[in-house]
């Protein structure tokens, strides 16, 4: 069992239909039938989404998928139509609101990796595969692929896991020419995004997009991207294979909650604990140095 520790109710806006409530967005319809999209601050690690929530998170979140959408708008046009706050929308959804254009979305997450780790080394070290993928012997946790793959993956739904697919059951599942557009866009970004964090300090390890279609048949990016919530982010001069990276994500709330402080069974079906003070403040002081790090902005 896993899903929310407590599932918030939807804020009621006038000329605004509540359509979805997600891990740590929420999903509205306005009346022109675009999509309204709301970053909460919650957070979610092992499945759950915790009871504490992390200040500032959903913005910064927001904030740096604009950011990013504008480094790759050559590449790929993305949903966002406006950053506009929607009319009797509460002041609190300032700079984590985005009107989006509604789009006939793919079932599938598009991961791209360049680095060994999370689900992709654990099959490594079963099979010597990711999603079926050869890859040569001797790689460990955190080493550099020899090229970037894309190791696509189903959508799951709120408390399940995501799970790796190969290429062929993308293909299957929504044609060979989509499959082919979705793994050639994903290592067209990831590529473009590998080089400007590198730049700035940073190792893209692996990141996930998702992308639609529009009512002209082009493909779109969607949702969020380049976030610490769908990609994996390490600091460049601590890289070390081997080991675990540090990263600039949640890992340091997975760590806290897999360690005898939290009194916390992962294996049970009792739901996390409310986050410590001190974990609550380091883990934003991670999402808001990775804003800094990539955008070269100071987070105010």
């Amino acid at each position: 069992m896993s899903g929310f520790v407590e599932k918030p109710e939807a804020v009621e806006v006038p000329g605004l239909v509540h359509l979805h409530t997600g891990k740590v967005r929420d999903l509205y319809q306005n009346e022109a039938g675009d999509l309204v999209m709301v970053a909460s601050d919650r957070i979610s690690a092992f499945d759950w989404v915790l009871p504490s929530e992390i200040p500032d998170k959903g913005r910064v979140l927001t904030q740096l998928s604009l950011w990013w959408f504008d480094q790759l708008v050559d590449i790929i046009p993305n949903h966002v139509v406006s950053t506009t706050l929607p009319e009797g929308a509460p002041a609190d959804w300032a700079g984590r609101t985005l009107v989006c254009k509604s789009l006939r979305m793919i079932p599938v997450e598009s991961v791209a990796r360049g680095y060994l780790a999370g689900s992709g080394l654990v099959e490594y070290e079963a099979t010597r595969t990711v999603c079926g993928l050869a890859l040569p012997e001797g790689l460990s946790d955190g080493s550099e692929l020899p090229g970037p793959i894309f190791t696509p993956a189903t959508k799951a739904a709120v408390g399940d896991h995501d799970e790796n697919v190969s290429y062929e059951e993308v293909a299957r599942e929504v044609g060979a020419e989509t499959a082919a557009q979705l793994r050639q866009t994903t290592l067209a970004v990831y590529g473009r995004a590998r080089d400007i964090a590198r730049e700035r300090g940073i190792i893209l390890a692996d990141t996930k997009f998702e992308f639609g279609f529009d009512g002209d048949g082009e493909l779109v990016l969607a949702d969020e991207v380049l976030t610490p919530d769908s990609s994996r982010f390490w600091p460049a001069d601590e890289w070390e294979p081997g080991r675990p990276q540090p990263s600039f994500d949640k890992q340091y709330v997975r760590d806290w909650l897999l360690s005898p402080d939290s009194g916390w069974d992962r294996k049970s079906e009792q739901p996390p604990p409310e986050l410590p003070q001190e974990v609550v403040d380091r883990t934003r002081e991670k999402y808001t140095e990775a804003y800094e790090r990539l955008t070269g902005a100071r987070w105010a």
